[in-house]
């Protein structure tokens, strides 16, 4: 490794991760200089590096990847999953600085430095990970460049009570659109054609574009929509459908959001809920939600299928769960979590409405589940 960064100049200078307990790693720079500071979790995806930069649920986090080698493809700017990276810092084992791939634009390191990201390369990303499975996820700081040269023994504990007062905040709202857009189809005039075309509003609270994508692909028109809109104004556009998309933070600090959903619940319009949408549905249907240990992110994650048995590999990035023993008499729990047994999915019986917890529209991550959208569309023609 160190070969190849004399050969290219990759210059890296110290850095340093430290972590609300006091535990420091010491590694080599990588991406922008400074300070940041986030909540610290790891994802245990193997490729999907730049889809997961670009998820907008990573706000306000420090992100892990445990697999060693990252950026070996470079950067594709088409897989990514939004205009810009949202976390707060990133650390890896190590860097390729030689991507190979044909359609690589630029190195993952070049990517960093764009988009001012702070990040750390060379330190036991094994032991990290493992300190956050045993102690859960907590926040911690990237220092590089001028910060790293001037950290000592005698601002760490400054440092320390920095990192603990830390907190995400205005998560959805940083995250969502700031005005209505629409998305048409390649599909769209052959099926207005034969009249099958369904408009679908998607509630964008930090949404991933491939959710967008998928609705795509089976021809429906989507209207973006902020996520401030009430339930009135989704209403008077007359959708077929409602999606409610992924995003960043704590479900329970949405309660407005939260009100206006449950308004929509009384419209009898078809909702599907990813993630975020997931766990607000269960909240304006009076559930609960509570924080995981160190949550599921990656896309290894096994779900069982609690009608027929079948155990799908998927997708996931949260830090929140809806608690199965909260949901009322008319929900059931569709899908269950192999690893811990957490809720993964949810079903309503008295109004056209499902949701799951994990991520049907992958990117990165298996598409084992991409017929949830089929069934999404098969709910709207009801």
């Amino acid at each position: 490794m160190v070969f190849l960064m004399i050969i290219w100049g990759l210059k890296m200078g110290k850095a340093f991760l430290i972590l609300a307990d006091g535990t420091v790693f010491e590694g080599k720079s990588i991406g922008a200089r400074g300070k940041t500071i986030g909540e610290t979790v790891f994802t245990t995806g193997m490729t999907g590096y730049l889809e997961t930069l670009t998820d907008p649920s990573y706000f306000g986090q420090i992100v892990t990847q445990t697999f060693p080698l990252i950026g070996n493809y470079g950067v594709i700017p088409s897989d990514a999953e939004s205009m810009q990276s949202w976390v707060r810092g990133y650390i890896v084992r190590e860097i390729c600085d030689l991507p190979n791939n044909f359609r690589c634009q630029k190195t993952l390191d070049e990517y960093l430095k764009e988009q001012n990201i702070v990040g750390i390369c060379g330190i036991d990303t094994r032991a990290l990970t493992k300190k956050l499975r045993e102690s859960g996820v907590m926040n911690g700081m990237l220092l590089s460049g001028n910060e790293a040269d001037a950290f000592s023994d005698e601002v760490l504990i400054n440092y320390i009570e920095e990192i603990k007062q830390y907190k995400i905040r205005l998560a959805v709202e940083s995250v969502s659109i700031s005005k209505k857009d629409i998305t048409n189809s390649n599909n769209l005039e052959k099926n207005k054609s034969n009249n099958k075309v369904k408009k679908v509003v998607l509630w964008d609270f930090g949404a991933k574009a491939n959710i967008a994508r998928e609705l795509c692909k089976r021809g429906c028109e989507i209207i973006t929509v902020p996520y401030d809109t009430s339930a009135k104004e989704i209403t008077d556009i007359n959708p077929d459908g409602i999606m409610l998309s992924n995003g960043p933070g704590d479900p329970s600090d949405n309660t407005k959001i939260i009100q206006e959903i449950a308004k929509l619940c009384e419209s009898n319009i078809p909702i599907f809920g990813i993630c975020l949408g997931h766990q607000l549905l269960a909240l304006a249907r009076g559930a609960a939600t509570s924080k995981l240990k160190y949550g599921h992110r990656g896309g290894n994650h096994p779900v069982k299928n609690l009608e027929t048995g079948r155990v799908y590999i998927t997708s996931q990035n949260h830090g929140y769960a809806v608690e199965a023993q909260s949901l009322p008499s008319f929900a059931k729990m569709s899908f269950m979590n192999v690893n811990d047994g957490t809720c993964e999915g949810v079903k309503y019986c008295d109004i056209p409405a499902f949701s799951v917890q994990f991520h049907p529209e992958a990117c990165g991550g298996p598409k084992d589940t991409n017929f949830l959208f089929d069934d999404f569309i098969k709910l709207m023609e009801k």
